[in-house]
């Protein structure tokens, strides 16, 4: 897979923002996730994703979301996905309260690209997103949404310590960064970068627990605030298969 083009671009928005005086906000997040895997056959399958996403200091609701996709696996290495998301933020500030959240939706397409060498999963992740965000302002919800799109890409490597049968104990590396475009983005191409690193452990064919730290660096609309968050993700991972040939 030919991603050189691809890269030189999310590295030059990366490298840009650098250079732009920051104002950091640092914030402590707890993210908790239902992720169901359903098999269809050696081709398709369902994902399904629950998500839940609260501040720490002080303890308050950040936002939650539903994910859901089918996804088509072309051969041994590459498989693609499209979905739908929906995201219902209470707020981006755990200082400030609100009395309503904001929905947003957003269409999702990935191609994913998967080499195995020995112990080893390297895993590359190429997705296009088009968000649709309900306009509001500081007190209330206004008539209509913003559009944007956003690109990501994800280099990822996950390592395998042990294996028996249907469980196993593996480590997760990752590194992602988004870039945001349209007419809507005017200060903020650079979104964030995200660095993931976590454990998995599978405890039988059908459930996985995954325990990571992520650390999501993010500009905002101005161009010169930026989120610097700490975030533990809790993960549970269901697979069920309705072919058991697969």
């Amino acid at each position: 897979m030919k991603i050189t083009p691809i890269l030189f671009i999310f590295i030059g928005c990366f490298f840009s923002y650098g250079q732009t005086e920051k104002n950091v906000d640092h914030q402590s997040i707890l993210w908790t996730r239902y992720y169901n895997q359903l098999t269809i056959n050696d081709k398709w399958s369902l994902h399904s994703e629950f998500d839940n996403r609260a501040f720490l200091k002080p303890i308050t609701q950040n936002l939650y979301v539903i994910r859901v996709q089918g996804r088509y696996k072309i051969n041994e290495t590459l498989e693609t996905g499209t979905g739908f998301n929906y995201f219902s933020v209470a707020t981006q500030d755990p200082e400030a309260t609100t009395d309503f959240n904001t929905p947003e939706y957003r269409g999702q397409q990935d191609i994913t690209w998967k080499q195995n060498l020995g112990k080893i999963t390297l895993n590359q992740r190429f997705q296009v997103e088009e968000r649709f965000i309900h306009n509001a302002n500081k007190t209330e919800l206004l008539p209509g949404t913003t559009f944007s799109w956003r690109f990501r890409y994800r280099m990822q490597g996950d390592y395998t310590f042990w294996k028996a049968e249907n469980r196993f104990l593996k480590a997760i590396v990752s590194d992602e960064i988004l870039i945001n475009a349209g007419k809507s983005i005017i200060k903020n191409t650079f979104d964030q970068n995200r660095v993931y690193t976590a454990l998995q452990y599978g405890a039988n064919k059908n459930i996985v627990l995954e325990l990571g730290y992520l650390n999501s660096f993010q500009q905002r609309a101005s161009g010169i605030d930026f989120f610097n968050r700490d975030i533990i993700r809790f993960s549970f991972i269901h697979k069920i298969k309705l072919n058991k040939k697969v």
